[in-house]
């Protein structure tokens, strides 16, 4: 069975504390913006093994791709969203 976005989501919000979580998708490929104070200091693929090794195994078994954009909340927040 495939997962659903709201799924991807609570399994990112389970393994990583976030400000901000939206997770768009089609139940295989996903699209995920993902905004946390842990990413402080952290360069781009230090952020995404964090987001990694909160999905654990689904990322082999569930889920086929996710595409992030991972951010601070400064980052963010200067973003203007």
């Amino acid at each position: 069975m495939l997962p659903t976005p709201a799924q991807v989501r609570q399994y990112i919000a389970d393994g990583l504390s976030c400000e901000h979580l939206d997770v768009q998708g089609d139940g295989s490929h996903f699209d995920a913006v993902i905004v946390s104070a842990a990413f402080e200091g952290k360069r781009l693929i230090q952020r995404h093994q964090l987001v990694y090794a909160a999905l654990g195994d689904r990322m082999k078994a569930e889920i086929h791709a996710l595409s992030m954009r991972t951010l601070t909340p400064d980052e963010y927040q200067q973003a203007g969203k």
